[in-house]
């Protein structure tokens, strides 16, 4: 990849878009290298106390056929309006990286979280983890420890989903006449304790909460719903929650509420309707209530921020037929309702696909994002749009 300088302005189906008073929101926007055939996707990012931004997405020849897969990544260095030359994040030897992502815990220590895809399969994926302190000069951050994130499910898991599918709506879905239904096959799976404890997979930053815990959301595509892996020692060791139960609530993006709880919203991979999926925990993400759909439309992306002036943002697919819109939610009542929509990208339905974004905010209030930019076949790669928040009233 070569360095690139990709400026877009701010005309056209993609980024000309305002907010209410005219004036548009965004600020810039850029991809982060030039686009290209293979595929980039899962980008994570995250504000360094130095003022850099680190940047990292996975990228290669496909993991469900390629081991060639591996994570990359970038840094905008404090004052600078260059992403730098892409960088190797890691490598698991014969087995594609995937879903990385990026955060400091509450003593500053950079962790970089990700799968390995084992047999090419996301149910077999097992998690990984690195580690630094020292990340504040250009290129890689040096990683000084590494290791397997291992969680092991007990009864309680299959006890917890046969207990929370009941709570949900009848479901009459089967796959024929001789075939058990959705929620039977679930059930099924989630006594096996190898299909139980395999499969987790990041996709989304974690909630710091306090001193010491972490939440990680997590998600299996063999069960179709998500976990929580939760740290009380600022990510030095892990256990997994009791399970967020539904059908089809994936890819968790978290927030805390002012009451305490935590809000996920989540990516629907469920049956018709598709819309995004809502639960609460109110013991710090050790439990959660059965999942709930919103009227958002979705198919592919969630993300969640609490902003600094108390507004909540959500920025996801809000469409139900693809990838082709990308659109950031406000809030000012945790959620309840949804007063500005500011759309980011929009093409024709078959003509790109804009998703897995990753947001924050950073100390001067500006919101940052990046997320996946395909179009067409072989222009891809990572674009990242600042937005100033002020000027959505």
């Amino acid at each position: 990849m070569h360095k690139l300088v990709l400026i877009t302005i701010l005309l056209g189906s993609s980024m000309g878009l305002f907010a209410q008073n005219n004036i548009s929101p965004i600020t810039s926007s850029m991809l982060i290298f030039p686009a290209q055939d293979k595929h980039v996707h899962g980008s994570s990012l995250v504000a360094l106390p130095n003022g850099d931004l680190l940047s990292v997405w996975f990228y290669g020849n496909g993991e469900r056929n390629s081991d060639d897969v591996k994570l990359m990544g970038a840094r905008l260095s404090k004052g600078s309006k260059v992403w730098s030359e892409p960088f190797l994040m890691a490598d698991t030897p014969n087995l594609p990286d995937c879903n990385p992502v990026l955060f400091l815990n509450q003593k500053g220590k950079l962790f970089l979280v990700w799968i390995a895809v084992q047999s090419n399969r996301w149910e077999q994926s097992i998690l990984r983890v690195k580690t630094s302190t020292n990340y504040t000069a250009s290129g890689a951050p040096i990683w000084e420890w590494q290791d397997n994130i291992l969680l092991k499910m007990d009864d309680r898991f299959a006890q917890e989903i046969a207990a929370k599918l009941k709570q949900l709506p009848s479901h009459g879905i089967g796959w024929s006449g001789y075939a058990p239904k959705y929620d039977e096959m679930i059930n099924a799976a989630a006594i096996d304790p190898m299909k139980r404890n395999l499969g987790w997979m990041t996709r989304i930053k974690p909630l710091l909460i306090g001193e010491n815990r972490i939440v990680l959301p997590l998600y299996s595509d063999g069960f179709n719903l998500s976990i929580m892996a939760i740290s009380d020692d600022q990510g030095s060791t892990w256990r997994p929650s009791l399970p967020v139960v539904g059908r089809g609530p994936i890819q968790p993006a978290l927030v805390l509420k002012k009451n305490g709880h935590i809000l996920a919203m989540m990516r629907d991979s469920g049956d018709d309707p598709a819309r995004v999926h809502l639960s609460e925990s109110v013991d710090q993400g050790e439990s959660w209530t059965p999942t709930i759909k919103t009227d958002i439309p979705n198919t592919a992306s969630v993300e969640l921020l609490a902003l600094q002036d108390g507004r909540l943002a959500f920025l996801g697919n809000d469409i139900k037929d693809g990838r082709y819109r990308l659109q950031l939610y406000l809030s000012a009542d945790e959620g309840k309702s949804w007063a500005w929509k500011i759309p980011i990208e929009q093409v024709e339905p078959g003509k790109g696909s804009f998703s897995y974004p990753s947001l924050l905010q950073t100390s001067d209030g500006m919101v940052r994002m990046t997320y996946s930019s395909h179009i067409g076949t072989n222009q891809k790669s990572i674009k990242y749009v600042v937005l100033d928040p002020t000027k959505i009233k």
